[in-house]
């Protein structure tokens, strides 16, 4: 929750100035509150940075007061949106039924779900990582089929690392996304496993981009806090560039 429509349409334009072309090898997508999501398309209109929002509503209408629909978000120019955040499920008791109500949404209006998942320090210190991160990657996409995982992106989020500036290693991230690789193997087989993309976010920053990005399975990273000042965001967008 950051940035008046003023202030993230300036964040663009200096994104913008930089490059507008952004940089070759990595996509880069900008989520942003729903308020300034218009400002956004403005200010993004015929460079390479994708806009997303921060989360939605799995129903396209109703009463649902104070909610967003997907076929809003579409028409505002959006192509992605966050699924199943930390912050979500912790603050407003998001279920992975929710998330998977979401994410089928999403796809159905055409828009690509960034699906959150990972443990709480508790349960990382009980050694049940990846059994917390299993059932919540495979509740999310219950209903699925292999061909809609390119379009999908699961971002995995160790919630004791989001906002603390704690960071697992990068050895540790790998371990976690490997195993989410797998899982999605033998869920969906080889190919889809291969062509979905997967995350990792929680304390990235400028200065832990590039060891990130070098471990085999991790594909891109779900920036925080440090994406909030548009230097800092540049320098991880650079340090994201494939090899």
């Amino acid at each position: 929750m950051y940035k008046t429509p003023a202030q993230a349409a300036g964040f663009a334009h200096e994104l913008a100035a930089w490059s507008r072309e952004g940089v070759p090898g990595v996509e880069c997508v900008i989520c942003a509150p729903f308020t300034s999501l218009p400002a956004l398309a403005e200010a993004l209109e015929g460079t390479a940075y994708a806009i997303g929002a921060q989360n939605m509503h799995w129903e396209t209408e109703g009463a649902y007061t104070g909610e967003i629909s997907g076929e809003m978000l579409k028409e505002l120019g959006v192509s992605y949106v966050i699924i199943g955040h930390s912050e979500r499920r912790a603050y407003f008791h998001e279920t992975d039924e929710m998330v998977n109500r979401k994410a089928r949404a999403a796809l159905g209006h055409g828009l690509k779900p960034i699906i959150c998942v990972g443990e709480t320090l508790e349960e990382r210190e009980a050694g049940r990582t990846m059994e917390v991160v299993r059932r919540q990657t495979e509740a999310a996409l219950q209903g699925l089929n292999d061909w809609q995982m390119p379009l999908i992106v699961i971002a995995y989020e160790p919630v004791w690392a989001i906002g603390t500036g704690r960071t697992a290693s990068a050895a540790d991230a790998q371990e976690v996304i490997g195993g989410i690789r797998r899982q999605i193997a033998d869920l969906f087989g080889a190919e889809a496993a291969e062509r979905v993309r997967i995350q990792y976010g929680g304390s990235v920053k400028p200065g832990n981009i590039r060891e990130l990005m070098a471990m085999p399975d991790i594909d891109g990273a779900l920036v925080g806090g440090a994406s909030l000042e548009p230097e800092s965001f540049i320098q991880i967008v650079q340090g994201g560039q494939p090899a």
